[in-house]
């Protein structure tokens, strides 16, 4: 028997962040990163609160990939603080460090009365808003850990537009391209279901038609609240139906090398869109073709990329990956990146691999991935 269900609330539109001057607490701890105080981003969230009486500290101390240490040192702040309610407004590593940060309070101190969780994404990506998910870092074994419980839900997300309109343009891209994973590997995981689906395909559509929009103008409030709606839709499908080898993949590549994680999926998408589907000279002979396959075909036409027969239409889907990874002045291959060296790089390979294939993620891969494939995948994207 399976189930769904969606446990946050979600304030979108605008003005979705008067939302705050309603809610019924007495004290609040908000958790972002120093970009967001020093910018003054975090007055959108003050101003509220203090609009509706609401004592509130800060505590700022978040990194991106998030590592064990920082969320010992927001452990220590949330116990100290007695807040009823964790507001945390900025990027997947906020959000992530809050709800990690929260779960382990609870785990410290027991009697500690459990605060209700606020996220406010400031990016239009991760879609951590609404999953059950948190990924930290362990600097000293170059890993990621993956948090996976519904414990960590937010109790409501908001999503309101005015937040992003200064995102940079390769902020954009590397965000709107971890919507479209997200969206894909959860449509044609082994776990997904017609909800989630129904859910991917809507941030699919809505990726094909407004990311370039929104990565060519900051000022196109229409485009920038659809893919911040379409980063949240996405996040509801993979938080039900899970992701696959692309996510276990790009977890190594930002662990050993710091690449961007949303630039890291957008990198291996074209490559593990082909291996899943095991395209080659002979595919033109099949007569029936693995499920997987022709919802990648349905993906295809849904961006308007019917072709002549099913291989070419999922080849145009991997082109169009690329397609838009060019426009949007993306990087195509590591070596670009200037990140290592190739001796580095291919160094690291054998134990990249043998970890991707540990990776939670990998598990509900539409095709069975060795090593030894893995391997393969990695030294394409040199």
């Amino acid at each position: 028997m399976k189930h769904f269900d969606i446990k946050t609330q979600i304030y979108f539109g605008e003005n979705a962040l008067d939302r705050l001057s309603e809610i019924p607490y007495k004290k609040a701890l908000i958790i972002s990163d120093p970009y967001v105080v020093k910018s003054g981003m975090v007055h959108h969230v003050t101003s509220r609160l203090e609009q509706a009486g609401i004592e509130w500290e800060i505590f700022d101390d978040v990194v991106p990939d998030p590592p064990i240490e920082k969320i010992s040192v927001g452990v220590q702040a949330v116990l100290k603080s007695h807040a009823e309610v964790l507001i945390t407004i900025g990027g997947g590593s906020a959000i992530d460090s809050a709800k990690a940060i929260r779960e382990v309070a609870g785990q410290i101190d027991p009697s500690y009365p459990r605060p209700s969780l606020i996220a406010i994404p400031t990016t239009s990506g991760t879609g951590s808003e609404v999953t059950s998910f948190s990924v930290i870092t362990d600097t000293k074994n170059q890993t990621k850990i993956p948090l996976a419980n519904d414990s960590l839900l937010p109790d409501e997300a908001i999503l309101d537009a005015e937040l992003v309109k200064t995102v940079p343009p390769n902020v954009t891209a590397d965000t709107g391209m971890d919507v479209f994973t997200h969206a894909l590997e959860s449509y044609v995981s082994t776990n997904n279901n017609e909800f989630s689906a129904a859910l991917a395909e809507k941030a699919i559509e809505i990726t094909g038609s407004f990311l370039l929009r929104s990565y060519l103008d900051n000022n196109d409030t229409h485009a920038r609240q659809k893919m911040h709606v379409a980063s949240c839709l996405a996040g509801l499908a993979f938080n039900t139906a899970s992701l696959g080898l692309n996510h276990g993949m790009a977890h190594q590549l930002g662990a050993n090398f710091h690449i961007p994680h949303g630039r890291a999926n957008a990198l291996l998408l074209p490559h593990i869109i082909e291996y899943n589907s095991e395209i080659d000279k002979y595919s033109r002979l099949k007569t029936d073709y693995p499920k997987h396959v022709r919802k990648y075909a349905t993906v295809a036409r849904t961006l308007g990329l019917q072709n002549f027969n099913i291989v070419t239409t999922i080849r145009a889907l991997s082109n169009w990956c690329q397609f838009m990874m060019k426009e949007m002045d993306m990087p195509l291959s590591i070596s670009e990146m200037n990140v290592c060296t190739e001796e580095e790089y291919f160094a690291q390979i054998p134990s990249m691999a043998e970890a991707a294939l540990k990776d939670a993620c990998t598990k509900t891969n539409p095709r069975v991935p060795t090593v030894k494939d893995i391997e393969m995948l990695y030294m394409q994207l040199w």
